[in-house]
């Protein structure tokens, strides 16, 4: 049974109960991310994340550290495009600990003005490692090609400037712009009491007061189809093909999982077995969907050789066309339903999956969707649901293309019309 509380100043707790596993995750999920930035300060919530880590009024770096390492903890954070998250997984026993500690770095991190220029070069060593992972690298490229101009397209680590730019004055300006405790989520699944947990939570995060904040409305994203090539001197071409996807409350997502799964979101998808196992043309190969609050892309990422990439590009655009004309039949329909109902719930038995979920759950609905209800859905996912589906995604004036590698951009077909 889930439980949801709303403390006195805004600040939502979703949790959970697994009576069969010994271990609690805890998430603290802020509805702030990079797209949420001004262009000056580009990359800061990533770097945020990064601070709250290196140092509070009663623990160095170093013990925090410690301190989670020696009751066998896990204590990280991830930033998204939308989101900031920070996380503790540890054993019941030690619940009331991860809570005291993510209070400590929420609340009292001193952002110690030596503490933040080591950090710029821990950020620009991070940017610089994705620079050269060329698989990261185009999904970056792809994203800031697709949506010229918004927030949404940059990426979240922000570039080598504006992190040098980076300042103790910039980051509580941002935390004072942005942060308010109506915009967190705290989520709990696993073993736990919960009147002490309740009791816990509020004792650590209700007196966080609201405050008036001056948080800018998102610009929605509008795509703009668009043909790049980026040469780098690399052995394979690493490529990006896509289009519009959905945002996270669209009606039609749940058809939009089963047409990923069947296109090239899983080993058995049409994507896979043609590229790889029947023709050999690469080693990856997948699609997947991105969603936000107002928008999304559908993607499909392949790496291959120079030689080969016309024909694999080729042979995408192939398979948007067929499932775009013919759709798919009875049989793909329910294997895709079953993969999709299969990995869900196997996910669930996960501590860290069903705190996930009840956090996305309430920022992006208000509301927890029990697996009855997901499953549910699925189910209703009909052959002519997926295919108008595709007949929407797979319109020949939204394709995009980015490409990087070793490659002339002329033998890549830039007229991607299906």
């Amino acid at each position: 049974m889930v439980r949801k509380v709303v403390l006195d100043n805004g600040m939502r707790i979703v949790a959970e109960k697994m009576a069969s596993v010994k271990s609690v995750s805890i998430g603290l999920w802020v509805n702030i991310g990079s797209r949420d930035e001004e262009a000056h300060e580009h990359g800061i919530s990533h770097f945020l994340e990064h601070m709250f880590f290196k140092g509070t009024e009663k623990r160095s770096a170093k013990e925090i550290a410690r301190e989670i390492d020696a009751i066998g903890g896990e204590l990280n954070a991830f930033t998204s495009r939308e989101t900031t998250t920070f996380y503790a997984k540890v054993l019941d026993d030690h619940l009331s600990k991860a809570v005291e500690i993510l209070s400590d770095n929420f609340h009292y991190s001193t952002f110690d003005p030596r503490e933040i220029e080591k950090e710029k070069q821990v950020v620009i060593e991070e940017i610089k490692m994705v620079e050269d992972d060329p698989e990261d690298l185009v999904h970056d490229l792809y994203t800031k090609d697709i949506w010229k101009g918004n927030p949404l397209g940059r990426p979240i680590l922000g570039t080598i400037e504006t992190i040098s730019d980076m300042t103790r004055k910039k980051i509580l300006r941002f935390l004072k712009r942005t942060y308010d405790p109506k915009e967190i989520v705290i989520s709990v699944a696993g073993h736990f009491d919960l009147p002490p947990l309740m009791k816990a939570l509020e004792k650590a995060f209700g007196k966080y007061s609201a405050k008036e904040i001056d948080l800018h409305p998102r610009l929605a994203p509008q795509m703009t189809p668009n043909f790049q090539v980026k040469k780098r001197n690399l052995e394979q071409v690493h490529l990006c093909i896509g289009t519009q996807g959905l945002p996270h409350r669209h009606p039609d997502r749940y058809a939009l999982y089963v047409l990923n799964t069947i296109l090239g979101g899983s080993v058995s998808s049409r994507l896979f077995q043609e590229v790889r196992e029947r023709r050999g043309l690469a080693y990856s190969i997948y699609s997947y969907p991105s969603s936000y609050q107002d928008g999304g892309l559908f993607t499909v990422y392949a790496g291959t050789s120079a030689k080969n990439a016309p024909k694999v590009i080729g042979l995408v655009l192939k398979e948007f066309k067929r499932i775009k004309d013919k759709g798919v039949d009875a049989v793909e329909l329910d294997k895709a339903k079953n993969h999709i109902k299969g990995s869900l719930m196997l996910s669930m038995e996960s501590t860290s999956s069903r705190m996930s979920k009840l956090a996305k759950d309430e920022l992006y609905f208000g509301r927890y969707f029990t697996l009855e209800e997901v499953v549910r859905e699925i189910n209703r996912v009909s052959l002519d649901q997926v295919q108008q589906l595709a007949k929407g995604l797979f319109d020949s004036k939204h394709l995009s293309l980015t490409a990087l590698g070793k490659i002339d951009p002329s033998l890549l077909p830039q007229d991607l019309s299906l």
